[in-house]
């Protein structure tokens, strides 16, 4: 008959339980043997932006969860993508940088995208908690234009989530302007390499001209005397 005394059937647990890990000394040999396998996520070059004044994404992502929405526009509504941690990744060598979101469980990526000089984010309308932008997003193998809306438990995470994206939206014109000056260069490179290659055609032909009157004399056959 089960005893109905709470301290009792506490007292009895805490037996069981303290019996259950006695250790033995008993060495039991595992029947497979698994291999270290690498496991690779695709951040290995990028580190996780911080801010020494206002607040981390790291931060923000460890003290919240956000949910994450996109607007299906065939059915004009807005459906959900996933709940989850979300942070912004710099790449250490292009110093670009990346919004990656994954789901809490089952760790899928459901916002990957580039943060440049042109995104901007809004709050939406009639909720303080939530955030709107758009985003050539890749999340799902192939570049989408999408509308995301992200939405957190406190008017003061999303602050902070908005005031750190401009943040590095602003930060990425100098990096835009990087890129147009390599670009700018390479095309110059390849422009001189072009008008080099022509010249080099032509100095290649000019010698062939001069050959051919002599090929011709040589044909010419002799007069019989």
């Amino acid at each position: 008959m089960a005893s109905t005394d709470p301290d009792r059937n506490d007292e009895e647990e805490t037996a069981a339980a303290a019996a259950e890990d006695e250790d033995t000394g008993a060495q039991i040999a595992p029947i497979v043997k698994l291999e270290e396998v690498a496991v690779t996520t695709g951040e290995e070059n990028e580190d996780a932006i911080s801010r020494s004044v206002i607040y981390s994404i790291t931060d923000l992502r460890l003290n919240s969860k956000a949910k994450l929405y996109r607007f299906d526009k065939d059915g004009k509504q807005w459906k959900e993508r996933g709940a989850g941690s979300v942070k912004l990744l710099k790449h250490k060598e292009t110093g670009k940088v990346r919004l990656v979101m994954r789901q809490s469980k089952t760790l899928k990526i459901c916002a990957n995208h580039l943060v440049i000089a042109t995104t901007s984010i809004q709050e939406h309308a009639g909720n303080d908690k939530s955030c709107v932008w758009h985003a050539a997003d890749f999340s799902d193998g192939e570049l989408k234009d999408e509308l995301f809306c992200i939405r957190f438990g406190s008017i003061e995470n999303c602050k902070k989530f908005k005031e750190t994206v401009q943040e590095v939206a602003e930060s990425q014109q100098d990096v835009k302007e990087e890129d147009e000056k390599e670009a700018s260069s390479t095309a110059g490179l390849l422009e001189k390499l072009t008008v080099d290659d022509k010249k080099s055609e032509e100095v290649v032909k000019e010698p062939s001209k001069t050959e051919e009157p002599e090929k011709k004399k040589e044909e010419t056959p002799v007069a019989a005397s």
